[in-house]
């Protein structure tokens, strides 16, 4: 999204920061015994009970189409932005809400809030700082997945930018997939969304990009986690050479 506003590629991006807040849905999530956080740590006097049980919860907290309300935050510094080497810094607030439709079937709303600073590329100092456009995502899960858990729906971006620079003027839609497995401590799976344009401004350029976000988690002690979880981002209409915009980098998180 914002590679097509700068017209140049970012060529590196840093995640420093992904902290995750969380709360109880309508049910537990798989494998957590049907009581509360602070009931798990009152009672539970077996200590592979209880170990069992964080993990559980610890793991719900990183799926992104679990039976939870989770409020992911993901700081990211793009380096290299125009001929004097800038630095652009996007915050991420990313809330995870679910809601049982049927007794089989959950519906997962998934929202991403940029907040941006986004400097001047031709110039040395100077930038803008505001909201990026809103790109919600719904996915229809099953409510008792198997091994490899699964959603599927549309995703939107939403012009909600309060700078011309900073988001696309463009209302797009498309379709989205997300799928995961969970083997011992880890977490593995991916995210993968195409939107088109199909309203706004006559005078932005129309809109057709595609967001890939992996993530890997290797579980820790007492709810950490270590975490590598990108996302990656395809301009199908933008110049050669200004296609793709592949961050790198990880973080540290607590549940």
């Amino acid at each position: 999204m914002l590679k097509t506003l700068l017209g140049r590629p970012i060529f590196v991006s840093l995640s420093l920061l992904l902290l995750c807040a969380s709360a109880e849905a309508e049910q537990n999530p798989v494998g957590v015994p049907n009581k509360s956080r602070s009931e798990i740590v009152a009672t539970d006097t077996n200590v592979g009970k209880e170990s069992a049980s964080a993990e559980a919860l610890q793991k719900a907290t990183q799926n992104p189409v679990a039976n939870l309300i989770s409020v992911p935050i993901q700081n990211n510094d793009n380096f290299g932005i125009g001929p004097y080497d800038r630095t652009q810094n996007v915050l991420n607030i990313q809330p995870v809400i679910s809601a049982h439709i049927s007794k089989d079937w959950m519906l997962i709303s998934r929202i991403i809030q940029p907040i941006v600073w986004q400097p001047y590329p031709e110039a040395t100092t100077g930038g803008k700082f505001g909201l990026g456009d809103m790109n919600p995502t719904f996915f229809l899960s099953p409510a008792k997945p198997g091994k490899v858990i699964w959603g599927a729906g549309p995703a939107f971006v939403i012009p909600t930018a309060t700078n011309n620079v900073l988001g696309q003027g463009k209302l797009s839609i498309g379709p989205s997939f997300v799928a995961l497995a969970q083997p011992g401590h880890w977490t593995i799976g991916g995210l993968v969304n195409n939107v088109w344009s199909v309203a706004g401004s006559g005078s932005r350029p129309a809109v057709n990009q595609m967001l890939f976000q992996y993530f890997i988690n290797y579980n820790l002690n007492k709810g950490y986690y270590v975490t590598v979880s990108p996302i990656i981002t395809a301009d199908w209409k933008a110049s050669n050479g200004n296609t793709w915009t592949t961050p790198v980098g990880g973080g540290l998180g607590g549940s």
